[in-house]
């Protein structure tokens, strides 16, 4: 089984906040599909007699290109493999781009999940991240996306500059009011070379500082949790088995393949574990797409047992006790490391494997590096 990934780099502008790659000139969208049937061609040995159960369009903004480039592909890719027969077709979008036509092109050519940036159903956090929707449209695309798809996901952020805790309930209970299947809560970073990172450092903005950050967190969970929404990673919820498949694959660590400038992929063989990375530089991959990885890494043992104890955390499927005593070298520190976070109750120790509490969702990195090195860091 193996999931796809497609980077589309085009947005209408930076959001303030943002770091991911991206272009904000929609010149070459037409240059750049042709790239991508390039660098697919390249690619189809890699896909032959696969089983593709996730597609994940990503970006960027996907929703800003017209449609028929996304079916184009999307015939392509299905030329060269074998789509299960319940595959998740996601794609990732802003509300300024869906209007009633836009969602049902979508969901013609095989959209199946919606993955909204919402960021906010209020205008002064909107206003403060730099996006160009607006509260009430937030609301609407939500309804009319409900309406549409059967899996509508919504994306949004805490921490904006000058938040309060009134403010973030206050999305958060519009969120569980529209009843959308997917929630992704993300705590605001400042990340270097953003606009927001500059306006921090110059004094311009302040962001809520970390107490506040955790208090936004834990109220997110425990009302989530309260409505239904099964809090399966550390920055998402979800109803009943509407979890994103992408992004639960590569949690999971199952191979995938990434396609566009600055898409990752990732590979399993029985000798050995390849994680490689497109360039991140539009011209560049126009230029030659069937030679689009800039890295290549080929994973050691400790790189490997160090994923999965990370990541295998981040989305709390337990981590066995048994299997971290055989790969580290903690010995009986081991013990110590469990009995001292389960008395911050950040763990809990079930049927011989670590999950993390509600709590210690926030703390999942620290912890991970504990169990690791041996020290908290």
């Amino acid at each position: 089984m193996l999931a796809l990934y497609v980077h589309i780099p085009f947005c209408r502008s930076r959001c303030v906040y943002c770091d991911f790659y991206l272009v904000t000139r929609t010149t070459h969208v037409e240059a750049f599909f042709r790239a991508l049937a390039l660098e697919t061609a390249f690619r189809a040995p890699m896909l032959k007699g696969r089983r593709i159960s996730a597609i994940h369009f990503g970006g960027g903004t996907p929703s800003l290109v017209p449609v028929h480039y996304l079916a184009g592909w999307l015939e392509n890719i299905a030329s060269l493999c074998t789509f299960t027969p319940d595959i998740e077709i996601a794609l990732e979008a802003n509300p300024e781009d869906l209007d009633v036509r836009k969602m049902e092109e979508l969901r013609s050519i095989g959209i199946t999940r919606l993955s909204l940036g919402i960021q906010s159903f209020t205008d002064e956090k909107l206003q403060a991240l730099g996006r160009s929707h607006t509260a009430v449209e937030s609301i609407e695309v939500t309804e009319r996306a409900l309406k549409q798809f059967n899996s509508v996901s919504v994306d949004l952020i805490c921490g904006v500059p000058g938040e309060q805790l009134p403010l973030w309930q206050a999305d958060l209970h519009q969120a569980v009011a529209l009843r959308p299947q997917h929630i992704s809560v993300y705590m605001l970073s400042v990340e270097p070379k953003t606009l927001l990172h500059r306006n921090v450092m110059s004094g311009v903005a302040s962001v809520p500082d970390d107490g506040e950050q955790a208090s936004f967190y834990e109220y997110a969970g425990s009302l989530l949790g309260q409505e239904g929404y099964h809090h399966y990673e550390v920055s998402n919820f979800c109803l009943g088995n509407h979890h994103s498949r992408y992004n639960l694959a590569s949690w999971k660590r199952q191979p995938y393949l990434g396609f566009g400038p600055s898409a990752h992929s990732f590979f399993v063989s029985a000798e050995s574990e390849i994680r490689t990375a497109n360039i991140s530089v539009l011209s560049s991959y126009l230029a030659n797409p069937a030679a689009a990885d800039s890295f290549r890494e080929v994973l050691t043992e400790e790189e490997i047992f160090t994923e999965k104890v990370f990541l295998s955390l981040r989305i709390n499927s337990g981590l066995s006790v048994e299997f971290l005593r055989k790969e580290n070298k903690l010995g009986l520190r081991l013990s110590e490391i469990i009995e001292r976070f389960e008395g911050k109750g950040w763990i809990e120790l079930v049927d011989g494997r670590l999950y993390l509490t509600g709590k210690g969702f926030l703390f999942a990195d620290l912890i991970a590096g504990d169990i690791i090195f041996g020290q908290a860091y």
